[in-house]
């Protein structure tokens, strides 16, 4: 990658993250801790991989995202307002009465959604469905998938994989993002998930684990051509990335802020993004 695509997608991770910022304070709570630690992830695939057009978000050979670790949705929010499906002010509306922007994604109140999740599990399948039907239509679109590691706790998840691998649907990534953290506590004290890249290769899949918060490792990965078995990206992320009071806090799965509080955090990462320009 070369560095000025680099400082592209990092820029555009700030602006996916005081995004975040902006809806939790007009809310005055939300899931911050989840949504912060895939805003990397997200810049790579909106900035640089995904095929789409926000002017016609309903195009049937755009890429699709499926967000299943519904928690994460104020992070897709913003992704797409940033990207300008929508505009940047009703970021400040969300999970609020009349919104466009509901608690978890719902494909049918927002542009840019391509499939509602929340239910912890079953965006798996659905992810899976959307992609064997892209492939039965001859259509070269792909759709990413993203997992939470507490999210695998469910035995849906693992039905999904092992359809996946077995009809090798390639054409469907799957991101799990290993935060390491879940709504009671740590994943090692409540269900040990073990080894994740080994469970996928057992899966049939082609998996990779790396650091989820650098671009350029993201971007080289999902970057890559299709291979002969479906990919698998462990992000090994930090819960509350980009924030440290909330990398700091233990349960960040969910947080009460005060406005300024967020004022603090937005002056910090706007101070970020300022020098980049």
């Amino acid at each position: 990658m070369d560095e000025s695509r680099k400082k592209e997608l990092e820029k555009l991770a700030l602006k996916i993250r005081i995004g975040i910022v902006e809806e939790i304070k007009a809310r005055g709570f939300g899931h911050i801790g989840g949504s912060l630690s895939v805003a990397d992830a997200l810049a790579v695939l909106y900035g640089s991989v995904m095929k789409y057009d926000p002017k016609n978000p309903k195009d049937p050979d755009r890429d699709k995202l499926v967000c299943s670790k519904g928690h994460a949705g104020p992070a897709v929010y913003a992704t797409l307002a940033v990207e300008g499906f929508f505009p940047y002010e009703v970021l400040k509306t969300l999970n609020q009465p009349g919104t466009i922007l509901p608690s978890h994604c719902d494909r049918k109140k927002t542009p840019g959604i391509d499939m509602t999740t929340g239910s912890l599990g079953q965006g798996t399948s659905l992810a899976v469905g959307i992609a064997l039907g892209d492939r039965l239509e001859g259509r070269k679109s792909r759709t990413f998938l993203f997992v939470g590691d507490g999210e695998a706790d469910e035995g849906q998840v693992w039905e999904a994989a092992m359809f996946t691998g077995a009809k090798k649907i390639t054409n469907l990534v799957w991101m799990i993002d290993d935060n390491k953290k879940q709504l009671d506590g740590y994943t090692k004290d409540i269900i040990n998930p073990f080894d994740f890249e080994e469970k996928f290769r057992s899966f049939g899949f082609d998996a990779h684990r790396i650091d989820g918060n650098d671009v350029e490792q993201l971007y080289d990965l999902l970057s890559r051509p299709a291979a002969d078995k479906p990919l698998a990206i462990i992000l090994d992320t930090v819960k509350g990335k980009g924030i440290p009071e909330v990398e700091n806090t233990v349960n960040n799965h969910s947080m009460n802020i005060k406005p300024e509080v967020c004022d603090k955090w937005l002056a910090d990462l706007n101070a970020q993004l300022a020098q980049y320009r």
